[in-house]
């Protein structure tokens, strides 16, 4: 079926369409509030042109699967239903189905005009009558063909639902003979049955299931054909036109509601029924056997005459004819409306049971100034009526009415869900239409035209933001429509607004893209924000940061900078790789994490130019880093950028905190600063003053006495009074404004000046109290006599009497204490004394390099008759000791280097040649005869024995100290 041209016009190929359409465009003004069509129309093409150009058309009918055309000269065309004729029909008898095949089915039966056609509901066979007085039924898939003989005009036909499938071939027709006669085939032939006559022609005829309703002048009867018996009477509508001016339409809605339109009003009658059950266990609907077997459910008059009429749903299709106007006022009459060419437009209507009008379309048809009300006709194809919901249908179930006139036919169907969304979108609901397409109405194809559309809509309102917060949705991931509307946003100036829902996966697009629209948001301060969350949040391998960053870094010498652009900026040197720049706007931002940031790119030597910013952040961290690094970092850069600080922060706070850690490390490192440092701490950390006043020698005194002097701090006073030497005046502090005499012992027992205990007794000499108290604290530095002698007749001093015991008590145990160390004292002395008159007896073992060989092979041996004492090489070691004898051996008296023989020496001065001593040795002992020698005692203490004796073997002893006191 061939696309609407608009929601009110009909298609077609004829010249005078086109006229017909302008007309149209002329006359259809769209109000406001427009309600939106139900139906969409279409001018049959195919072979209909091509048939109506010499003929009329008269009547229609509808199957399944094809549309019979009668026409006034008397053929009945099968069509399909687009109208073409090209191909006929046969019967398929495995399927039972029609199949197409390339016959023409044409019946050239009638010599007048067709004045109706039925089709059973199979589609096989199709009856007709005409002027000319005969019933055809032809079958449409084989050559039967039975023709009916009447001499009186024929109006109309209904052929029985089930004509196909049962061998009587029942059908009903009527005419002008004012007779409704029942056909039925029997053994010998056909037999005809008069179901009415007498109340003038039979106008309109319907057959559904056993139901059989027709029309005459009268009004409305219907007939049960299953029971064979009338069921009900329907009268005709007082005013209604003549029949024979304006025909009657039945229409049956369903096996139990027959629609009637007729004139200008509209019955809906209701058969009621109930079931019966058959032979076969099955139930049947016969209708109820009462007085009263129809209910008129729905009833209304119309403003225009009815020239069709069909179910549409639970409303109902109208086709209006429009008379024309005469003086002013429309001709609502039975007179014949006139041919002189001012009807109107046949209008479709939509319309409820109440009348309440749903849609109105007016048709293009042509020719319709001439046309009467008769002139047209409407039927519709059979469809379910519980297929219709919502106002939309389900596909394949959707209802198509044929609207014919004499040279037309226009076929109108319900609008579908994409006529919907056309709809909307013409209209401007936008929304609505994204709706119905997300809701899965259309095709999907629809979904990007719908979102263009949307989104054109939304910038010729110049409401950007709604426009870029719907492009996610509306262009999903479709990368080409993604850029085309980037760029067209940058053509508008309005990129910031979409940068936000730009995607970075599922599409990704090119990188120019992303660079465009950041550098799209360095412009404004408003869009600032947006920039950073995008360089934040997107994927650094999308795009490229250099053409940012110079989009960014002329900016920062204007006064639209901002904090976030420097955030941007810097974030943006980390993408490039430029970490210095990146840590230094990070610390003018005071971004906590910036001590991070240094560890992990190893940016210490960075660090000297940010100082202030660094303690602003953390001091406490701040002061670590600097002192960990301060190699690289000085401390007078530091002080200096600390002081330059002014009123950014407490920078002397930050100073204190800096040279206290500094002076923890290296007490010498910020000497340059001791000055300061004393204010500082005075300042912030008075406790820490004394400390640091007793440790550094850099500072100056006399400025320092002049800070401790302001801000009152005693202790501190005194400690620099005595540095200065001014122990008087620093002793008149202890006593007049510290009142401690323990301190102020202490101060005079360091100075070590006997005149400044004379000052001390002079200054407390005025206080009993501290009199009281020097008498306690005395004991060990003062005599107390020469205290108590000092002090004036009649001073009561409290507590002087225990005090006074106290002072004895203590010093009591004073000269205990004292005689006791004296006597460990002198025990010690006697000790020692002894114990190196034992060592100066030993002797020194001085060996040269051969003897020490030989001798050490010797001792492996276990041949050495004495223990050797640690020996040195003569010719590494010259002996300087002036000796007794001079540098010579007290045996042979030859000067000692020139033997190239081991030296022994002793501490008493003597020294012997080796070989010189041990022949002594040996002479010594044969001369006494005794078996003793030199190792033997020469004192009387218990125990020299054992000492002289180590391990079994003698020390060896100066022979002439040893004969000497023998």
């Amino acid at each position: 079926m061939a696309p609407i041209p608009s929601e009110n016009g009909v298609e077609g190929d004829d010249e005078r369409e086109e006229e017909d359409d302008d007309e149209v465009s002329g006359e259809e003004e769209q109000e406001d509030e427009e309600d939106e069509p139900r139906l969409k129309y279409q001018r049959m093409g195919g072979s209909v042109p091509t048939l109506l150009n010499s003929d009329a058309a008269s009547c229609i009918a509808v199957a399944e699967r094809m549309i019979a055309l009668g026409t006034h000269a008397g053929t009945v065309h099968i069509l399909d239903f687009l109208g073409n004729q090209e191909l006929g029909y046969k019967k398929s008898f495995s399927s039972q189905k029609s199949l197409l095949n390339h016959e023409v089915k044409e019946f050239p039966a009638h010599s007048a005009a067709v004045n109706g056609l039925s089709f059973d509901i199979e589609g096989e066979y199709i009856g007709s009558c005409s002027d000319d007085g005969t019933v055809i039924v032809n079958s449409l898939f084989s050559d039967e063909k039975r023709k009916f003989e009447y001499h009186r005009p024929m109006k109309a036909i209904a052929l029985d639902p089930d004509y196909a499938k049962k061998t009587s071939r029942r059908f009903v027709a009527g005419g002008l003979a004012g007779q409704l006669i029942f056909y039925t085939k029997k053994w010998f032939g056909y037999q005809d049955q008069v179901l009415h006559s007498g109340e003038g022609p039979v106008h309109a005829v319907t057959w559904r299931s056993s139901l059989i309703a027709w029309a005459n002048d009268a009004g409305v009867k219907v007939y049960d054909s299953a029971n064979d018996q009338r069921v009900t009477f329907i009268e005709r509508p007082q005013g209604s036109p003549h029949p024979e001016l304006l025909l009657p339409h039945l229409v049956w809605q369903d096996d139990t509601l027959l629609v009637i339109g007729w004139g200008t009003s509209v019955k809906i009658a209701s058969i009621r029924i109930h079931q019966q059950k058959g032979a076969n266990g099955t139930y049947k609907q016969v209708p109820i056997s009462s007085t009263n077997k129809v209910d008129i459910i729905a009833s209304f008059q119309t403003s225009y005459y009815i020239s069709g009429i069909a179910p549409f749903g639970d409303s109902l299709v109208v086709l209006a004819y429009i008379p024309g106007e005469e003086d002013g006022k429309k001709e609502f009459s039975t007179a014949v409306p006139s041919r002189q060419g001012n009807a109107q437009r046949p209008e479709v209507r939509v319309v409820t049971w109440s009348n309440d009008e749903l849609a109105t379309d007016a048709l293009p048809v042509h020719g319709f100034e001439h046309y009467k009300a008769k002139d047209y006709s409407l039927a519709h194809t059979a469809f379910s009526g519980s297929s219709y919901a919502g106002g939309q249908w389900t596909a394949g179930d959707e209802p198509l009415y044929y609207i014919v006139s004499p040279k037309d036919v226009v076929i109108a169907k319900p609008r579908d869900a994409e006529d919907h969304i056309n709809w909307l979108l013409q209209h401007g609901y936008h929304e609505k239409a994204l709706a119905a397409v997300e809701a899965g109405q259309g095709r999907n194809e629809l979904r990007e035209e719908v979102g263009s559309r949307y989104l054109d809509h939304l910038i010729v309102e110049r409401k950007y933001a709604e426009a870029a917060a719907l492009c996610p949705k509306l262009l999903q991931g479709s990368a080409a429509a993604w850029e085309r509307w980037v760029f067209h946003f940058a053509q508008l100036r309005q990129l910031p607004v979409l940068v936000p829902h730009l995607p970075t996966e599922n599409p990704r697009l090119t990188d120019t893209v992303y660079e465009l629209a950041l550098v799209a948001l360095v412009t404004s301060p408003a869009y600032h924000k947006d920039l950073l969350s995008a360089v934040k949040s997107w994927p650094r391998t999308i795009y490229s940061a250099l053409p940012v960053i110079s989009a960014i870094e002329p900016q920062l010498k204007t006064s639209s900078v901002t904090d976030t652009l420097k955030e941007a900026l810097a974030e943006l040197y980390v993408i490039d790789g430029q970490y210095e720049r990146a840590f230094s706007l990070f610390a003018d931002l005071l971004k906590p994490d910036v001590f991070d940031f240094i560890e992990k790119h190893n940016l210490h030597d960075a660090i000297n130019e940010k100082v202030v910013q660094l303690m602003m952040l953390d001091s406490k961290r701040a002061v670590s880093l600097l002192i960990q690094h301060r190699d690289s970092v000085t401390s007078s850069d530091i002080v200096s950028q600390l002081l330059e600080a002014g009123d950014k922060c407490d920078s002397r706070y930050f100073l204190y905190l800096y040279l206290h850690s500094l002076f923890e490390v290296n007490p010498h490192a910020g000497k340059d600063f001791h000055d300061l440092q004393v204010e500082l701490y005075a300042e912030y950390d008075p406790k820490m003053l004394l400390p640091f006043l007793r440790s550094s020698q850099h500072y100056r005194l006399e400025k320092a006495y002049e800070i401790c002097v302001k801000k009152d701090l005693l202790r501190e006073q005194v400690f620099i009074l005595g540095r200065m030497g001014n122990a008087k005046q620093a002793l008149a502090v202890i006593i007049n404004k510290l009142g401690d005499m323990e301190e102020a012992i202490e101060f005079v027992s360091m100075q070590n000046d006997d005149e400044l205990w004379d000052e001390l007794i002079k200054q407390s000499l005025n206080k009993p109290e501290m009199v009281g108290m020097l008498l306690e604290h005395t004991v060990g530095n003062l005599d107390p006599l020469h205290i108590v002698n000092m002090v004036p007749n009649g001073l009561e001093i409290p507590r002087l009497r225990d005090r006074l015991v106290k002072i004895i008590t203590d010093y009591r145990t004073e000269t205990s204490l004292r005689q006791g160390c004296n006597d460990i004292l002198k025990a010690d002395s006697i000790n020692l004394l002894i114990k190196y008159y034992k060592e100066a007896r030993h002797g020194i073992y001085l060996s040269s390099e051969e003897d020490d060989t030989r001798t050490d092979r010797d001792d492996n041996m276990g041949s050495a008759s004495f223990r050797r004492a640690p020996s040195t090489s003569l010719r590494n070691l010259e002996l300087k000791s002036k000796t007794s004898t001079g540098g010579r051996c007290c045996m042979c008296l030859d000067p000692l280097p020139i033997l190239n023989v081991s030296v022994v020496a002793f501490f008493c001065c003597h020294a012997y040649h080796m070989t010189c001593y041990v022949d002594s040795s040996n002479t010594l002992s044969v001369d006494e005869g005794t078996g003793g020698s030199d190792y033997d005692e020469y004192d009387d203490d218990d125990g020299e024995e054992k000492d002289d004796i180590v391990s079994g073997v003698p020390r060896m002893r100066c022979i002439l100290c040893t004969n000497a006191a023998k």
